[in-house]
């Protein structure tokens, strides 16, 4: 056995471990990473001693192996290897939590997700129909939903309490199964059937493999970490997220007060415009005028501000820690306020930690002042550019990210001196685009009306952008589907209008085959 088990990790703290078997447990992993035994014989060896490991042990040996010199990178190639040794004795408390529990809404989009796996087996089966997987796989895109509030919302809480493995290992796993549906819906689209069929017993295994470590490990983990608190604030900012495949959850006021039953009264409408009226420093707080770099500014006028520049700003202490972000509506990337105070080699892929720790190195030490990429995302180019902070006497303080779709910026030709209203450039071009379609759909089409003459059409815009999840509350869809209309909800999605209904379109030309 190892002779001492190294001292406390700050996870041990928020738990209570038996203290002799987490440095068992350890030890058997150990000799299994340092190839001292087969994982069939630690497997034997684990299953001679013990009837039950629990996942919060299970988890905080994982924390530990860092303090034994295993990296990230061996623990997520083993991982497989590890799930095989403790399979028949890691045994997860079933959890039964009131709806609208951030935990439970977990647990509620898993099922959905397997349903939908479930569906894709017995289509395996079936006669192959291009429209029955397309819809399938659609479905099976709201994953990313699920994947984004997981990394925004869950990881940052588990961080403060110490157990970071599934930040940096658990991502790189979301991300394989994120790029591989992306290849194979894009082999369906390109009807190469039988590529894409075989390729789906691939994506069923990623798919359930992840379940299986949420369900076993990670969010029973997450209910012996996290309080009760923890969850509330979290429940707070899942909604700015959205939802995979299941309608918006109930609020969850904590288990100690009376949950709100019905979502549709006047009292709890009020009290989100409340809140969101605070948030957005509109309630008559913080009047106080500051003096800023050049000029004088109240604190609402400043939130204004960023909350209407035309890039998203992200900011980066000197400690690398996140102490802000600009909460603007177009946003590349989602954000949630869980971010915040979060490491932020946290906030990126395994893949890419190395780039971002290299940016920070070479601004602390003076080497670098500014760092730029781009990249394509489908139709947008995305311009990012990292800037060091530093103050008057040239201390380093931080990083600046800015981020900004310059698709249109890209594109321009030529001086442009007379003012042209940006409405009547847009009313132009769908003079000319909008409406070349069979179907007669045009800016002006109101939801509610598209959806009754194409019912299939709703749950394909809630596939569309995690902004339009809040749609799935049926109380709300009914309201707004009888006045929005196409440019209104494309803006919601951060859509050009044009491409908005492009993509109705081809979905209905898809579904009339």
């Amino acid at each position: 056995m190892v002779m001492n088990m190294k001292k406390e990790i700050q996870m041990g703290q928020y738990l209570n471990l038996d203290q002799e078997k987490i440095q068992n447990l350890l030890d058997i992993k150990l000799k299994f990473f340092k190839g001292e035994l087969s994982k069939e014989a630690a497997r034997d060896i684990l299953e001679v001693h013990y009837n039950k490991v629990t996942a919060q042990e299970f988890a905080i040996c994982e924390q530990y192996l860092q303090e034994y010199g295993i990296t990230d990178q061996e623990l997520q190639e083993k991982m497989a290897d590890i799930i095989y040794i403790f399979e028949h004795v890691l045994e997860a408390e079933e959890l039964n939590l009131q709806k609208g529990h951030p935990v439970q809404t977990y647990l509620d989009e898993i099922a959905a997700i397997r349903a939908v796996l479930e569906k894709i087996k017995e289509q395996q089966k079936a006669k192959f129909i291009k429209n029955q997987w397309l819809e399938l796989y659609e479905k099976l895109a709201q994953i990313n939903i699920h994947f984004s509030r997981k990394q925004n919302q869950l990881f940052p809480a588990l961080e403060k309490k110490g157990f970071d493995k599934p930040s940096k290992v658990m991502w790189s796993l979301d991300n394989k199964i994120r790029d591989t549906l992306k290849e194979v819906h894009t082999l369906l689209k390109q009807d190469q059937d039988q590529a894409f069929l075989q390729r789906q017993e691939e994506v069923v295994e990623l798919v359930e493999d992840m379940m299986l470590k949420e369900t076993e490990i990670l969010l029973p983990t997450a209910m012996e970490l996290l309080t009760d608190d923890d969850f509330i604030l979290m429940r707070k900012s899942d909604d700015e997220i959205g939802y995979c495949l299941i309608e918006m959850p109930l609020p969850y006021q904590g288990t100690t007060k009376k949950m709100e039953q019905d979502t549709s009264n006047n009292a709890g409408f009020m009290q989100e415009l409340s809140d969101l009226l605070k948030k957005y420093q509109m309630a008559g707080q913080n009047q106080e005028v500051l003096d800023v770099k050049q000029g004088k500014l109240t604190l609402e006028q400043i939130n204004l501000i960023y909350q209407h520049l035309p890039v998203d700003l992200s900011f980066v202490d000197e400690h690398d820690l996140v102490k802000f972000y600009s909460d603007t509506k177009h946003r590349v990337f989602p954000r949630s306020a869980g971010v915040i105070g979060r490491a932020v080699q946290n906030c990126h892929p395994r893949e890419s930690v190395s780039t971002v720790e290299e940016i920070i190195r070479a601004f602390k030490t003076g080497e670098q002042e500014e760092a730029e990429f781009w990249l394509e995302m489908g139709d947008k180019f995305i311009y990012i550019i990292y800037r060091a902070v530093r103050d008057t006497n040239g201390n380093f303080r931080g990083v600046l990210e800015m981020m900004q779709d310059v698709t249109k910026i890209r594109s321009l030709t030529g001086s442009q001196r007379l003012l042209s209203w940006n409405q009547e450039q847009k009313t132009e071009e769908k003079k000319g685009n909008i409406t070349e379609n069979p179907y007669g759909i045009t800016e002006q089409t109101i939801v509610g009306d598209l959806v009754k003459e194409y019912p299939y059409i709703k749950e394909f815009l809630l596939s569309l952008s995690p902004k339009f999840q809040k749609l799935k509350n049926p109380i709300l869809f009914k309201s707004m589907s009888q006045i929005a209309t196409l440019e209104m909800i494309s803006s919601r999605g951060d859509f050009e209008t044009s491409e908005f209904i492009q993509r109705i379109v081809e979905e209905i030309q898809i579904h009339s085959k």
